[in-house]
């Protein structure tokens, strides 16, 4: 008997045994996909999803590939400026890349400064590959380096792509969803998303300037992005991609765009002009740093033009022969003033040829004064 019940034991034993070492061959034989599998149905596409695809569809005829070719040797594959990287991809020796979209039906092509800044300077050259992949040349018509925008006029092309529908960053949220469409790292018309992630922040210029109401965002952007829209969810511009925080170049999820509202007012200027009309009041401020050391909270006024707007108001700079501080200005609209970006943006917020009051101390005393803006280019103010 237990003989018996041994020999039981190792048969079932052994079966499980060869059941287990033949199972993959087994389901193989009776399973295996050898030939196209059939499609599984599905829904329809979320509202979400039909909302991106369908904008894309819309926006990216728009969007092209800007290539800046200048004189001088390009340093490397990617050149950021610094933490705050504005370098592009470079497409070989000397070459610049970025992004750009059509603004009219003209053919007028917004960009950052930037992006074509080496062509302009070194007398290289610019071309601009449409959606379609058709290669044009494409010249600069103005540039504006304190808000790093730059139009180009298109060649001759067969069919002119259709302009961006313009909206408007007033009323932004943070939290709405943000779209960006760019060619980051040379790949051809990529869309990332994500949401405005922060409003009014602060960006410095090539100007030494520093350009107020920047959108933050957390759609990836990187270098090749530069010059790119960054749109809402109907579609419209609300940003031109222009920067991103980061020490190594690549996305980090900080992104930041220029304001459609500067864009808007900033733009037509450089068509008509070819520069853009800088409303100041005709002052050079001390630097902040120096002021900050000295323990005022306020603006420093260096220097003041003659005939300026700021002389006719009887604002005085920096004695020059004692170095004794003349005006402070410490408000501007209603606000106070602790560095020149709060003045600046209050100015820039007027307009031209705007009237501006404006909060100076001097000799221990505060005053009101009140001046008309004007059209300073030459300052930094």
């Amino acid at each position: 008997m237990p003989d018996r019940f041994v020999r039981v034991a190792l048969g079932v034993t052994l079966g499980l045994l060869i059941a287990f070492v033949a199972q993959p061959y087994i389901l193989a034989f009776l399973y295996s996909a050898d030939a196209p599998r059939s499609v599984a149905a599905r829904g329809d596409l979320s509202a979400a999803e039909k909302t991106t695809v369908d904008l894309f569809a819309r926006a990216s005829p728009s969007v092209v590939h800007v290539f800046a070719q200048s004189a001088a040797q390009g340093r490397g594959l990617m050149e950021p400026d610094d933490e705050f990287g504005q370098g592009e991809q470079q497409q070989g020796s000397g070459t610049q890349t970025g992004t750009g979209f059509v603004w009219d039906a003209a053919g007028h092509v917004v960009t950052n400064n930037h992006v074509v800044e080496a062509a302009t300077k070194g007398g290289g050259s610019i071309s601009v590959r449409l959606a379609s992949g058709e290669v044009v040349g494409a010249r600069v018509v103005g540039t504006a380096p304190s808000y790093d925008l730059a139009v180009l006029q298109l060649g001759r092309v067969a069919k002119m792509p259709p302009p961006l529908a313009v909206g408007t960053s007033a009323d932004l949220k943070v939290g709405q969803s943000a779209f960006a469409i760019g060619n980051p790292f040379g790949l051809d018309h990529t869309l990332t998303t994500g949401v405005i992630s922060a409003l009014q922040r602060r960006l410095p210029t090539q100007e030494g300037r520093e350009l107020s109401g920047v959108i933050q965002t957390d759609a990836a952007i990187n270098p090749g992005n530069s010059g790119g829209p960054l749109l809402d969810s109907a579609g419209r511009l609300i940003g031109v991609n222009t920067a991103i925080f980061s020490p190594s170049g690549a996305s980090a999820g900080i992104g930041f765009a220029v304001p459609v509202d500067v864009v808007n007012r900033v733009v037509p200027d450089l068509i008509k002009n070819g520069r853009v009309r800088n409303p100041g009041i005709g002052i050079i401020a001390g630097q902040e740093a120096t002021a900050a050391r000295l323990g005022i909270d306020g603006v420093v006024v260096l220097r003041v033009l003659p005939g300026s707007p700021a002389a006719q108001a009887g604002l005085r700079g920096v004695d020059p022969r004692t170095g004794d501080i003349g005006d402070v200005i410490v408000g501007a609209g209603g606000r106070p003033v602790h560095r020149l970006s709060d003045l600046t943006a209050v100015v820039e917020e007027a307009g031209l040829d705007r009237p501006v009051t404006l909060l100076v101390e001097r000799d221990g005393r505060v005053r009101t004064v009140r001046l008309n803006t004007a059209d300073v280019a030459q300052t930094r103010l």
